[in-house]
């Protein structure tokens, strides 16, 4: 009789043991996997943006003899920008343009995409449609890597419709890249990435060239400021 209460007892404490189990495995959150844009951001550093206070860079391009800079330094905490070329210095905040500043926003749009297109992909995901293609040839290296094509929606923000393919490796680090204006089928500027820089966790490439073209784009007097 002993036996019997025993194995009994064993039974319902199995049993429940079971249920439990089954209980937490079901209420357990399924992961959630990154997307190729977040992998991209994630990659460049993406996860480390919430600690940068302020970045400070010039925007510079050469081509052939000319050459063309404007720095910008941007207070991330309150949204405010300041634009510097040679003695004229201009701030604004970016939640209130005006006919002015607005412009001027136009140009730091540019240039802050440039620097930091990875984490666009993250900010501006709500407006761009993308595809992915696990092998495809880069256009100058000739390269296999992977290939992202984003195309914004055809309304808002200051080129609406327009294309990007980023051509990446395997380690999701951005190599090349194409601007198609208009998502129209002709490239219309293809450059490197390269001369990468890390800072407090975000990754910079600082340096983007043509290929068989006195051109170049990068940027200097980089500095990023933290908590």
């Amino acid at each position: 009789m002993k036996n019997i209460i025993f194995f009994l007892g064993l039974f319902i404490l199995f049993n429940f043991s079971c249920k439990t189990d089954k209980k937490q495995k079901e209420i357990t959150p399924k992961e959630v996997v990154p997307s190729i844009p977040e992998k991209i951001a994630y990659t460049s550093g993406f996860k480390n943006w919430e600690k940068v206070k302020e970045i400070q860079f010039s925007f510079n391009v050469d081509r052939d003899t000319s050459h063309f800079e404007r720095k910008w330094i941007w207070n991330t905490r309150k949204n405010k920008v300041t634009r510097i070329i040679k003695s004229d210095t201009v701030s604004y905040k970016r939640n209130t343009l005006d006919s002015i500043s607005k412009k001027i926003n136009g140009g730091f749009i540019n240039d802050k995409f440039w620097l930091l297109a990875p984490y666009n992909l993250v900010w501006d995901s709500k407006n761009y449609t993308y595809t992915h293609s696990e092998s495809s040839i880069s256009p100058l290296a000739k390269e296999e890597l992977q290939k992202l094509t984003i195309v914004y929606g055809n309304k808002g923000g200051y080129t609406p419709g327009d294309a990007y393919d980023f051509y990446f490796d395997k380690g999701y680090k951005i190599k090349e890249w194409v601007f198609r204006k208009g998502n129209q089928e002709e490239p219309s500027m293809t450059t490197t990435w390269e001369d990468y820089l890390i800072e407090h966790g975000i990754h910079i490439a600082k340096m983007h060239k043509k290929e068989g073209d006195n051109f170049k784009l990068y940027f200097t007097d980089l500095k990023i400021l933290v908590d």
